[in-house]
């Protein structure tokens, strides 16, 4: 099961790698494109873990509502939230604003 999961994980690390400057998109939504609708769960494991690859840029990944549900994962207290504003995404207590703005759905964009 193990591999399985590292497979999981890096195909989750693909999807993420496209979602482009100033969007986001959400923990669900990865599941939904890979084919699995109910691992949302798993894709924010597969988040946490990766601050092992420096390519990945896990702060665009947030909860369906838009929530910066990883933040704790980041170093230093606001670091996740630093980035997206640096993109030009306004948080607000550590909620995205206008996230329909700047949402990027996999399912759409990478089909």
């Amino acid at each position: 099961m193990a591999a399985d999961n590292q497979n999981f994980f890096e195909r989750v690390y693909a999807v993420a790698e496209q979602i482009p400057f100033g969007k986001v998109t959400s923990y669900g939504a990865i599941a939904k494109y890979l084919g699995a609708a109910r691992s949302a769960r798993m894709v924010g494991w597969a988040m946490n873990a990766s601050h092992l690859k420096d390519e990945i840029p896990a702060h665009r990944v947030v909860n369906r509502k838009g929530l910066l549900t990883g933040k704790h994962h980041f170093d230093g207290t606001n670091l996740m939230q630093q980035l997206l504003e640096n993109e030009g995404i306004v948080v607000i207590d550590s909620q995205i604003q206008e996230l329909d703005k700047h949402f990027w759905d996999p399912f759409i964009e990478l089909e």
